[in-house]
């Protein structure tokens, strides 16, 4: 007979748990744990949710009793998995199954799934699936279906008790209190990082949403822009031209974050990065990474290139500016619509020295901020007038490009950077 008191001390744990901000992962190892440590002959266990993620369809989580707890995304599929439609938990979905129990050992042993004999191999006696539905307020046909799965698989001969089963169905419940909280905080930071940038996101989760909040702050500014995007959008289909800007902003804005950039908006078809920092030291690894993303954005610009021209697909062609300096980070619209963005000097100087790259034929422009690190790869164009900047710039590109392309402006004057 499993002890109603200590089943009651891991309910109480589970209160807790659901008034925190815990980890999921850790919360469930901790929750298996504790099951076994009351006596319950836990050998093996596993979480599974649905989640709202532009990458991912469903997460899970497997624990095995002295093995490391193992964490899983599941990316969207057009077309369902082998595994999913032989499942178990398939089963409870179209069937409107609630619990599922099997025995996998003795007399009454059934492996009428497929992962059963996977789990039956590794020494379980008995497995229990529980699925606890998480009602929420939503039209969305996925969000209708939050919810977890937990499977439940005892190593004891035999299995589990009558007694031991009703504590896990108890216990599962609690815990479905504290998954509800945890697993809504993901997907609102899921959703926050995925239409505002990690950095904004965070913000705006941390209480920073009426308009005026925000800092100052100092940070290398990256923007870049397609070029001919007008005359594409008049002679394209509307679905491939959307296809089109798709591929343009994955190899555009996948390696900017990969380098540990902030993609902060899409403009048209612009797109605004911050690389933040504090001090000179961490300015210098701001400028690092830009520098990463840019090799980054550039490489896969060429290798899509040449899979389009093998298609008979016209080349897509973009500008690139950057610059670096202190920029106001916080809300700016209307009371009732809100963007979280970046304005400022440093902002308007980078959307005209990107438009400068149009006149030139140059793929990028930078200031001599961002060319301090390696100077030796940068040619000096001169100081350049810039529309609505009171001073003029010195401006830089990449000393690998061309005489040509950089004399595509008669005003240009070739210059090998210096150090200041």
């Amino acid at each position: 007979m499993t002890d109603t008191t200590l089943v009651n001390g891991i309910n109480e744990w589970l209160v807790d748990q659901a008034l925190s901000e815990p980890d999921i992962v850790g919360m469930f190892e901790g929750l298996c744990s504790r099951i076994h440590a009351i006596g319950v002959p836990l050998g093996r266990a596993r979480l599974t949710w649905p989640t709202l993620h532009p990458l991912f369809q469903a997460e899970t989580i497997l624990w095995k009793r002295n093995q490391p707890t193992e964490f899983e995304q599941f990316m969207h599929q057009e077309v369902q998995s082998d595994a999913w439609l032989r499942s178990p938990m398939k089963y409870m979905f179209d069937n409107n199954v609630n619990v599922l129990r099997r025995n996998l050992d003795g007399p009454s042993r059934l492996l009428d799934f497929p992962v059963l004999e996977e789990v039956a191999e590794q020494g379980m006696t008995d497995y229990l699936v529980i699925r606890t539905g998480l009602s929420i307020k939503n039209e969305n046909a996925t969000a209708k279906q939050l919810g977890i799965i937990a499977t439940w698989s005892a190593d004891r001969p035999g299995g589990f008790t009558n007694s031991e089963l009703e504590a896990l169905q108890k216990i599962q419940r609690r815990f479905a209190v504290a998954c509800k909280t945890v697993i809504q905080t993901r997907i609102a930071r899921n959703i926050s990082e995925t239409y505002l940038g990690k950095e904004a996101g965070n913000r705006v989760l941390a209480g920073s949403i009426r308009r005026g909040d925000g800092t100052e702050t100092r940070a290398v500014v990256w923007y870049n822009d397609m070029r001919n995007s007008t005359a594409l959008a008049d002679t394209m289909p509307g679905q491939d031209f959307i296809q089109l800007l798709n591929e343009y902003f994955d190899i555009t804005a996948t390696p900017i974050i990969e380098a540990g950039g902030e993609v902060l908006d899409f403009v048209g078809d612009g797109v605004l990065a911050i690389f933040p920092y504090n001090d000179a030291g961490e300015q210098e690894a701001a400028v690092g990474a830009a520098m990463v993303a840019l090799r980054g954005v550039l490489k896969a610009r060429d290798e899509l290139n040449e899979e389009r021209r093998g298609k008979g697909q016209l080349p897509i062609r973009f500008g690139i500016g950057i610059n670096t300096g202190t920029v106001m980070f916080g809300n700016i619209g209307i009371s009732r619509r809100l963007t979280f963005s970046v304005i400022g000097p440093t902002v308007n100087e980078v959307s005209r020295i990107e438009a400068l790259t149009k006149a030139t034929g140059l793929d990028a422009l930078v200031t001599r901020d961002i060319v301090a690190l390696h100077p030796e790869k940068w040619i000096s164009i001169g100081h350049q007038r810039l529309p609505g900047v009171s001073e003029e710039m010195e401006l830089f590109t990449f000393a690998k490009e061309t005489v040509q392309q950089a004399l595509a402006m008669e005003r240009i004057e070739l210059k090998p950077a210096v150090k200041n």
